[in-house]
């Protein structure tokens, strides 16, 4: 087995940076294995689950998720709580000696991955207005601080909850989709700013190959 580390970019291009040096990669055929290894977010600013969440994206859009994927995280984060795995040194270790596990793939209809925690927020920090359907089951209907969205390990793939003071059960589905007429998508911490009627996080038609455990 051969693997190759993806760390990120310097600043200024990251996107097209990342592009280019994964399609190196994935050029290789003796790669098997990518090992996704950001800074802790003490250094970079950025919260490690985004880098990593943007390779894995890379990685279906491409339409290469045969490749399995480590995930070296610096420190804990949502997606090492989400998927059991370690961080620093131990991750380390994982990712060159671990076998991967196939696991549900999360996306929104923005085509970014999910892999730690998103929400759908209200914008200018008020209160959400709108709907949640997690499935045919309705979540919340009215107002809301918010809803919290996180991947599963198990099918069906995906849950959301209602963000209160004290939050309410998990809702468990192959998608969670909220309407709202001041809605704003929040991903592994990075807030979009623009204003979207509608936004979805569902279960991919593929499944991943994460190293776990």
């Amino acid at each position: 087995m051969a693997s190759a580390l993806i760390v990120p970019p310097p600043p200024g291009s990251e996107a097209a940076a990342l592009a280019r040096r994964l399609s190196a990669v994935l050029d290789d055929p003796a790669i098997t294995r990518i090992v996704v290894a950001p800074p802790p977010e003490r250094e970079s600013g950025e919260n490690p689950d985004a880098f990593f969440g943007a390779v894995v994206g890379v990685l279906m859009r491409h339409e290469r998720l045969d490749v399995e994927v480590a995930y070296a995280a610096p420190e804990a984060t949502a997606a090492t709580s989400v998927y059991g795995l370690p961080h620093g040194e131990a991750a380390r270790e994982l990712a060159e000696h671990g076998a991967a596990q196939a696991l549900p793939l999360i996306r929104d209809d923005a085509a970014t991955v999910l892999v730690g925690r998103a929400r759908h927020r209200g914008a200018d920090g008020e209160a959400l207005v709108g709907e949640t359907y997690v499935d045919s089951e309705r979540l919340f209907e009215g107002r809301t601080r918010a809803v919290q969205i996180e991947p599963l390990t198990v099918e069906p793939g995906v849950r959301g909850r209602v963000q209160r003071r004290l939050p309410g059960g998990w809702l468990t589905g192959r998608a969670v989709q909220t309407g709202g007429a001041n809605l704003v998508v929040e991903r592994e911490g990075v807030l979009t700013p623009r204003t979207v009627k509608r936004s979805t996080f569902y279960r991919h038609h593929l499944d991943w190959k994460l190293v776990r455990p």
